[in-house]
């Protein structure tokens, strides 16, 4: 399970856009006192318009100033105002303390670690969709640096296997004036907690970091060489 957190400020839309694109499904954190912000209903906004499962996770229940009922109350008025499907209208709500590791199903249960929260993630999200062994495509979302490899490029593989040291194509459906450049994706790791933990091949749904592509930019689609 990857979880990637997006900004919640309407200034970084497209950055948010990007982010949604790259996942299957949304955790909506709203606080069991301030109960949703005007960034969460942008945002809310971007994940119901590409049809994203969402999953309602209270936060903060353990506040002395917490008013979970009211804020349940706020989520549902803010998910017909933006006219959320029955699906997401009935989205599972789970309780959680960030503070102290904890989740529950109920309001007024008190949890006692976040397995309730995993595991409406495994049963409601669906895994990623894609063709295993389709040719190759991969979008960046994303652009890292480091001195040692240069540009790195973050994506998630839409379809196919991307193996280290195999030839690619780069491609961008704006760029009609640039034909597609062949080039060697070098290195490939994957995120592991906070750490970037080095593989050889990875696989449809799999979020990677990847180096060899010097003029990688954000919006490139990875392809393989005989599919461009």
């Amino acid at each position: 399970i990857n979880i990637v957190d997006t900004p919640g400020h309407a200034d970084f839309s497209g950055e948010v856009e990007r982010i949604l694109k790259m996942v299957d499904g949304v955790l909506l954190l709203v606080d069991a006192a301030e109960g949703p912000m005007p960034q969460t209903r942008f945002v809310l906004q971007k994940a119901l318009e590409l049809g994203h499962k969402v999953i309602v996770v209270v936060n903060k229940v353990d506040r002395p100033d917490a008013r979970v009922h009211e804020v349940m109350d706020e989520v549902l008025e803010l998910l017909l105002d933006l006219n959320a499907t029955e699906e997401q209208f009935d989205s599972p709500t789970i309780f959680c303390s960030a503070r102290e590791g904890t989740s529950s199903y109920g309001p007024d249960e008190k949890g006692t670690d976040l397995v309730p929260l995993f595991e409406t993630i495994v049963n409601y999200i669906d895994p990623p969709k894609g063709d295993e062994n389709g040719n190759l495509q991969l979008l960046v979302s994303s652009i890292d640096y480091n001195d040692y490899v240069g540009r790195i490029g973050i994506g998630r593989i839409e379809r196919g296997v991307i193996r280290q040291n195999q030839e690619a194509m780069i491609c961008n459906y704006h760029d009609k004036e640039n034909p597609p450049k062949k080039t060697k994706i070098v290195s490939i790791s994957q995120i592991d907690g906070l750490r970037r933990i080095p593989v050889t091949e990875a696989k449809v749904g799999d979020i990677i970091c990847f180096s060899g592509a010097e003029n990688i930019t954000i919006g490139d689609t990875v392809t393989s060489v005989d599919c461009p």
